[in-house]
Protein backbone atom coordinates (compact mmCIF):
# COMPACT_ATOMS: atom_id res chain seq x y z
CA UNK A 1 0.00 0.00 0.00
CA UNK A 2 1.63 3.38 -1.47
CA UNK A 3 0.91 5.53 2.05
CA UNK A 4 3.75 6.73 3.35
CA UNK A 5 2.74 9.74 5.09
CA UNK A 6 3.32 12.71 3.68
CA UNK A 7 3.85 16.85 3.94
CA UNK A 8 2.06 19.12 1.87
CA UNK A 9 1.94 23.06 1.42
CA UNK A 10 1.66 24.75 4.53
CA UNK A 11 -1.58 25.73 5.35
CA UNK A 12 -2.79 29.45 5.54
CA UNK A 13 -1.82 31.33 8.42
CA UNK A 14 0.51 29.08 9.96
CA UNK A 15 3.97 29.48 7.81
CA UNK A 16 6.83 29.39 9.52
CA UNK A 17 9.72 32.04 8.91
CA UNK A 18 11.99 30.35 6.55
CA UNK A 19 15.27 32.94 7.30
CA UNK A 20 14.76 32.31 11.25
CA UNK A 21 14.42 28.83 11.17
CA UNK A 22 17.62 28.25 8.56
CA UNK A 23 19.94 30.68 10.88
CA UNK A 24 18.62 28.16 13.42
CA UNK A 25 19.43 24.74 12.22
CA UNK A 26 23.22 26.08 10.79
CA UNK A 27 23.82 26.62 14.85
CA UNK A 28 22.36 23.39 15.70
CA UNK A 29 23.60 20.70 12.51
CA UNK A 30 27.38 19.70 12.23
CA UNK A 31 26.49 19.67 8.35
CA UNK A 32 25.28 23.15 8.18
CA UNK A 33 22.29 23.09 5.76
CA UNK A 34 22.89 25.61 2.81
CA UNK A 35 18.86 26.09 2.17
CA UNK A 36 16.00 24.09 3.39
CA UNK A 37 12.22 23.37 2.22
CA UNK A 38 9.23 23.98 4.99
CA UNK A 39 6.51 21.66 4.13
CA UNK A 40 3.43 20.82 6.90
CA UNK A 41 1.82 17.37 7.66
CA UNK A 42 -2.02 17.63 7.09
CA UNK A 43 -3.30 15.13 9.80
CA UNK A 44 -3.64 15.71 13.57
CA UNK A 45 -6.00 18.87 14.62
CA UNK A 46 -3.84 19.97 17.61
CA UNK A 47 -0.35 21.03 17.65
CA UNK A 48 1.41 21.73 14.47
CA UNK A 49 4.06 19.42 12.66
CA UNK A 50 6.55 20.26 9.55
CA UNK A 51 8.57 18.23 7.34
CA UNK A 52 12.41 20.49 7.50
CA UNK A 53 13.95 19.35 4.41
CA UNK A 54 17.65 20.31 3.50
CA UNK A 55 20.40 18.54 0.99
CA UNK A 56 21.33 16.35 3.62
CA UNK A 57 18.55 15.14 5.81
CA UNK A 58 14.96 15.79 6.86
CA UNK A 59 13.81 16.11 10.47
CA UNK A 60 10.29 16.88 11.97
CA UNK A 61 9.19 19.94 13.82
CA UNK A 62 6.62 20.67 16.25
CA UNK A 63 4.72 23.88 17.47
CA UNK A 64 1.74 24.57 19.41
CA UNK A 65 -1.15 25.53 17.60
CA UNK A 66 -1.48 29.32 16.23
CA UNK A 67 -3.14 31.43 19.30
CA UNK A 68 -3.00 29.31 21.78
CA UNK A 69 -1.28 29.76 25.14
CA UNK A 70 1.04 27.25 26.14
CA UNK A 71 -0.52 24.87 28.43
CA UNK A 72 0.52 21.16 29.51
CA UNK A 73 -1.06 19.98 25.66
CA UNK A 74 1.28 22.77 24.12
CA UNK A 75 3.96 22.71 26.30
CA UNK A 76 6.88 21.65 23.73
CA UNK A 77 9.65 21.99 26.57
CA UNK A 78 7.80 19.12 28.56
CA UNK A 79 6.94 17.05 25.09
CA UNK A 80 10.71 17.25 24.09
CA UNK A 81 12.02 16.07 27.53
CA UNK A 82 9.53 13.10 27.73
CA UNK A 83 10.33 11.81 24.18
CA UNK A 84 14.03 12.38 25.05
CA UNK A 85 13.16 10.51 28.24
CA UNK A 86 10.90 7.61 26.73
CA UNK A 87 12.78 6.80 23.52
CA UNK A 88 15.73 4.84 25.48
CA UNK A 89 12.49 2.41 26.99
CA UNK A 90 10.14 2.65 24.15
CA UNK A 91 12.17 3.16 21.23
CA UNK A 92 8.90 3.26 19.13
CA UNK A 93 8.12 7.02 20.12
CA UNK A 94 10.37 8.99 17.74
CA UNK A 95 14.02 10.76 18.92
CA UNK A 96 13.76 14.08 20.12
CA UNK A 97 16.66 16.19 18.89
CA UNK A 98 16.82 20.03 19.34
CA UNK A 99 14.59 22.45 22.00
CA UNK A 100 14.15 25.94 21.06
CA UNK A 101 12.77 28.34 23.62
CA UNK A 102 13.07 31.28 21.71
CA UNK A 103 9.59 32.45 19.85
CA UNK A 104 11.06 34.72 17.50
CA UNK A 105 12.45 31.64 15.36
CA UNK A 106 8.68 30.19 14.37
CA UNK A 107 6.44 32.22 16.94
CA UNK A 108 6.13 29.84 19.99
CA UNK A 109 8.57 27.64 21.57
CA UNK A 110 9.65 24.49 19.61
CA UNK A 111 11.37 21.17 18.95
CA UNK A 112 12.49 19.21 16.58
CA UNK A 113 12.74 15.35 16.17
CA UNK A 114 13.92 12.53 13.76
CA UNK A 115 12.03 12.00 10.80
CA UNK A 116 10.21 8.46 11.08
CA UNK A 117 8.55 6.88 7.81
CA UNK A 118 5.44 4.42 7.57
CA UNK A 119 1.89 4.03 7.13
CA UNK A 120 -1.07 6.23 8.42
CA UNK A 121 -3.89 5.19 7.98
CA UNK A 122 -6.25 8.38 7.53
CA UNK A 123 -7.92 10.05 4.68
CA UNK A 124 -8.39 6.74 2.64
CA UNK A 125 -10.60 6.24 -0.75
CA UNK A 126 -13.20 3.78 -0.49
CA UNK A 127 -11.01 1.10 -3.11
CA UNK A 128 -7.91 1.80 -0.47
CA UNK A 129 -10.81 0.25 2.65
CA UNK A 130 -11.77 -2.70 0.89
CA UNK A 131 -7.84 -3.75 0.14
CA UNK A 132 -6.95 -2.74 3.98
CA UNK A 133 -9.90 -5.57 5.99
CA UNK A 134 -7.66 -8.09 5.70
CA UNK A 135 -5.00 -6.57 7.81
CA UNK A 136 -7.48 -5.46 10.33
CA UNK A 137 -8.33 -7.91 12.70
CA UNK A 138 -3.90 -8.34 13.23
CA UNK A 139 -3.61 -4.75 13.35
CA UNK A 140 -6.22 -4.28 15.83
CA UNK A 141 -4.94 -6.92 18.20
CA UNK A 142 -1.37 -4.81 17.52
CA UNK A 143 -3.00 -1.99 18.96
CA UNK A 144 -4.04 -3.14 21.58
CA UNK A 145 -1.01 -5.29 22.75
CA UNK A 146 1.19 -1.98 22.04
CA UNK A 147 -0.72 -0.16 24.68
CA UNK A 148 -0.38 -2.86 27.08
CA UNK A 149 3.57 -2.54 26.28
CA UNK A 150 3.61 0.73 27.29
CA UNK A 151 1.87 0.28 30.13
CA UNK A 152 3.90 -2.16 31.32
CA UNK A 153 7.03 -0.23 31.56
CA UNK A 154 8.73 0.67 35.07
CA UNK A 155 8.39 4.07 35.71
CA UNK A 156 10.65 4.13 38.28
CA UNK A 157 13.58 2.39 36.36
CA UNK A 158 13.44 5.40 33.61
CA UNK A 159 14.19 9.17 34.00
CA UNK A 160 10.54 9.66 33.86
CA UNK A 161 10.23 8.94 37.46
CA UNK A 162 10.06 12.53 38.09
CA UNK A 163 7.23 12.91 36.09
CA UNK A 164 5.29 10.75 38.39
CA UNK A 165 2.46 12.80 39.51
CA UNK A 166 -0.03 9.84 39.77
CA UNK A 167 -1.52 9.87 42.91
CA UNK A 168 -4.91 11.66 42.24
CA UNK A 169 -4.24 11.28 38.68
CA UNK A 170 -8.20 10.61 37.54
CA UNK A 171 -9.41 12.82 39.94
CA UNK A 172 -7.30 15.81 38.45
CA UNK A 173 -8.76 14.31 34.93
CA UNK A 174 -11.91 14.66 35.78
CA UNK A 175 -12.11 18.11 36.99
CA UNK A 176 -9.47 19.25 34.73
CA UNK A 177 -11.20 18.29 31.40
CA UNK A 178 -14.76 19.87 32.85
CA UNK A 179 -12.86 23.08 33.70
CA UNK A 180 -11.76 23.24 30.29
CA UNK A 181 -14.68 22.72 28.59
CA UNK A 182 -16.56 25.67 30.80
CA UNK A 183 -13.67 27.92 29.45
CA UNK A 184 -14.28 26.49 25.46
CA UNK A 185 -18.12 26.50 25.44
CA UNK A 186 -19.63 28.54 22.75
CA UNK A 187 -22.78 27.29 23.00
CA UNK A 188 -24.96 25.02 25.48
CA UNK A 189 -25.02 21.08 25.31
CA UNK A 190 -27.46 19.83 27.74
CA UNK A 191 -25.50 15.89 27.12
CA UNK A 192 -21.80 17.60 28.56
CA UNK A 193 -23.76 19.73 31.22
CA UNK A 194 -25.54 16.25 32.47
CA UNK A 195 -21.71 13.86 32.18
CA UNK A 196 -19.90 16.89 34.22
CA UNK A 197 -22.16 16.15 36.92
CA UNK A 198 -22.28 12.77 36.80
CA UNK A 199 -18.31 12.13 36.15
CA UNK A 200 -17.46 13.17 39.78
CA UNK A 201 -19.69 11.43 41.49
CA UNK A 202 -18.77 7.85 39.50
CA UNK A 203 -15.25 8.23 39.87
CA UNK A 204 -13.47 4.46 40.96
CA UNK A 205 -10.62 4.53 43.00
CA UNK A 206 -7.45 4.73 41.21
CA UNK A 207 -5.23 1.03 40.95
CA UNK A 208 -2.64 1.70 38.53
CA UNK A 209 -0.04 4.24 37.59
CA UNK A 210 2.53 4.13 34.71
CA UNK A 211 3.24 5.93 30.98
CA UNK A 212 0.60 6.88 29.14
CA UNK A 213 -0.22 8.14 26.04
CA UNK A 214 -3.97 9.85 25.81
CA UNK A 215 -4.65 9.77 22.31
CA UNK A 216 -4.28 6.43 21.16
CA UNK A 217 -5.51 5.54 18.01
CA UNK A 218 -4.96 4.42 14.81
CA UNK A 219 -3.81 7.89 12.96
CA UNK A 220 -1.19 8.64 15.68
CA UNK A 221 0.55 5.17 14.55
CA UNK A 222 3.03 4.64 12.00
CA UNK A 223 2.63 1.08 10.16
CA UNK A 224 5.60 -0.84 8.39
CA UNK A 225 4.46 -0.36 4.52
CA UNK A 226 5.24 -4.30 4.01
CA UNK A 227 3.51 -5.56 6.48
CA UNK A 228 0.28 -3.01 7.70
CA UNK A 229 0.21 -5.31 10.99
CA UNK A 230 3.39 -4.04 12.20
CA UNK A 231 3.62 -0.61 14.27
CA UNK A 232 6.97 1.10 13.35
CA UNK A 233 6.26 3.88 15.68
CA UNK A 234 3.85 6.02 17.68
CA UNK A 235 3.47 9.32 17.25
CA UNK A 236 1.70 12.79 18.67
CA UNK A 237 2.71 12.37 22.64
CA UNK A 238 2.02 15.87 23.49
CA UNK A 239 -0.93 14.30 26.25
CA UNK A 240 1.69 11.76 27.61
CA UNK A 241 2.22 11.65 30.73
CA UNK A 242 2.80 9.49 34.07
CA UNK A 243 -0.97 8.42 35.38
CA UNK A 244 -3.50 5.90 35.40
CA UNK A 245 -3.74 3.84 32.25
CA UNK A 246 -7.23 3.35 32.23
CA UNK A 247 -7.92 6.96 31.46
CA UNK A 248 -5.41 5.88 28.30
CA UNK A 249 -8.09 2.80 27.80
CA UNK A 250 -10.78 4.88 28.24
CA UNK A 251 -9.45 6.92 25.08
CA UNK A 252 -9.05 4.24 22.60
CA UNK A 253 -12.15 2.84 23.64
CA UNK A 254 -13.51 6.16 23.12
CA UNK A 255 -12.13 6.75 19.65
CA UNK A 256 -12.84 3.32 18.49
CA UNK A 257 -15.74 2.89 16.54
CA UNK A 258 -17.83 0.42 14.97
CA UNK A 259 -19.73 -0.67 11.92
CA UNK A 260 -22.97 0.40 13.46
CA UNK A 261 -22.32 3.43 15.01
CA UNK A 262 -22.57 6.99 14.55
CA UNK A 263 -21.39 7.67 10.89
CA UNK A 264 -19.67 11.11 11.34
CA UNK A 265 -17.28 9.49 13.72
CA UNK A 266 -15.83 7.60 11.24
CA UNK A 267 -13.68 9.61 9.82
CA UNK A 268 -11.50 10.17 12.25
CA UNK A 269 -10.87 6.27 13.42
CA UNK A 270 -10.81 3.05 10.99
CA UNK A 271 -11.90 1.10 13.73
CA UNK A 272 -15.15 0.81 12.16
CA UNK A 273 -13.45 -1.04 8.73
CA UNK A 274 -14.45 -5.63 8.68
CA UNK A 275 -11.98 -6.90 10.37
CA UNK A 276 -11.09 -5.28 13.37
CA UNK A 277 -11.89 -6.40 16.88
CA UNK A 278 -15.47 -5.12 19.06
CA UNK A 279 -14.36 -2.58 21.81
CA UNK A 280 -15.58 -5.83 24.45
CA UNK A 281 -12.29 -7.77 22.03
CA UNK A 282 -10.31 -5.28 22.57
CA UNK A 283 -10.53 -5.35 26.54
CA UNK A 284 -10.70 -8.55 26.77
CA UNK A 285 -7.20 -8.57 24.82
CA UNK A 286 -5.84 -6.13 27.62
CA UNK A 287 -7.29 -7.70 30.27
CA UNK A 288 -5.03 -10.41 28.77
CA UNK A 289 -1.91 -8.88 28.52
CA UNK A 290 -1.82 -6.66 31.24
CA UNK A 291 -4.03 -9.18 34.43
CA UNK A 292 -5.56 -6.10 35.04
CA UNK A 293 -8.53 -7.08 37.42
CA UNK A 294 -11.10 -4.26 35.77
CA UNK A 295 -14.78 -4.06 36.95
CA UNK A 296 -17.64 -3.59 34.45
CA UNK A 297 -18.48 -0.33 36.53
CA UNK A 298 -15.22 0.67 36.22
CA UNK A 299 -14.64 0.18 32.25
CA UNK A 300 -18.03 2.36 31.82
CA UNK A 301 -16.43 5.09 33.81
CA UNK A 302 -13.46 5.46 31.97
CA UNK A 303 -15.14 5.08 28.74
CA UNK A 304 -17.21 8.01 29.24
CA UNK A 305 -14.59 9.87 30.73
CA UNK A 306 -12.83 9.14 27.72
CA UNK A 307 -15.78 10.43 25.05
CA UNK A 308 -15.82 13.29 27.51
CA UNK A 309 -12.79 14.43 26.87
CA UNK A 310 -12.96 13.56 23.06
CA UNK A 311 -16.09 15.82 23.03
CA UNK A 312 -13.86 18.67 25.07
CA UNK A 313 -10.68 18.39 22.49
CA UNK A 314 -13.52 19.06 19.31
CA UNK A 315 -15.05 21.98 21.66
CA UNK A 316 -11.54 23.37 21.89
CA UNK A 317 -10.55 23.15 18.46
CA UNK A 318 -14.02 24.43 17.29
CA UNK A 319 -13.56 27.65 19.75
CA UNK A 320 -10.14 28.12 18.37
CA UNK A 321 -11.80 28.13 14.90
CA UNK A 322 -14.75 30.42 15.74
CA UNK A 323 -12.28 33.23 17.37
CA UNK A 324 -10.82 33.19 13.73
CA UNK A 325 -7.25 32.13 15.42
CA UNK A 326 -7.20 29.09 12.51
CA UNK A 327 -8.22 29.61 8.56
CA UNK A 328 -8.32 25.48 8.94
CA UNK A 329 -11.90 24.35 7.56
CA UNK A 330 -11.73 20.94 9.01
CA UNK A 331 -12.33 22.66 12.05
CA UNK A 332 -16.08 23.95 11.50
CA UNK A 333 -17.65 20.86 11.73
CA UNK A 334 -16.36 20.09 15.36
CA UNK A 335 -19.04 21.61 17.25
CA UNK A 336 -21.21 18.42 16.03
CA UNK A 337 -18.75 16.31 17.30
CA UNK A 338 -19.10 17.26 20.86
CA UNK A 339 -22.88 16.65 21.07
CA UNK A 340 -22.56 13.15 18.70
CA UNK A 341 -19.81 12.10 21.58
CA UNK A 342 -21.23 13.41 25.02
CA UNK A 343 -24.53 11.16 23.38
CA UNK A 344 -23.40 8.79 22.87
CA UNK A 345 -21.80 8.65 26.74
CA UNK A 346 -25.32 9.00 27.78
CA UNK A 347 -26.33 6.09 25.64
CA UNK A 348 -23.44 4.02 26.67
CA UNK A 349 -25.11 4.66 30.30
CA UNK A 350 -28.44 4.16 29.94
CA UNK A 351 -28.12 0.66 28.20
CA UNK A 352 -25.20 -0.66 30.39
CA UNK A 353 -22.75 -1.28 27.37
CA UNK A 354 -20.06 -0.18 26.09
Amino acid sequence: MNRIDKATKVRQGEALNKDRLLAFFKDQVKQAPKDIKIEQFPGGFSNLTYRIVSEQQEWVLRRPPIGVTAGKAHNMQREYELLRRLNPVYPKCPKALFFCSDSSVTGAPFYVMERMYGVVLRNLKPEEISSIEQYMRPLSESLIDQLAALHAIDVSSTELVDLDRSAGYTERQVNGWIDRYGRAKTTSIEAMQILAKWLPDAMPNQHHSCIIHNDYKYDNLLLNPQDLTQIKAVLDWEMATVGDPLCDLGTTLAYWVQAEEEPQLKPFNLSWVKGNLTRQELIARYISKTNFDLKQDDLMFYYVLGLFKVAVIAQQIFARFNKGLTKDKRFASMIYLVEIAANKALKALDSGRL
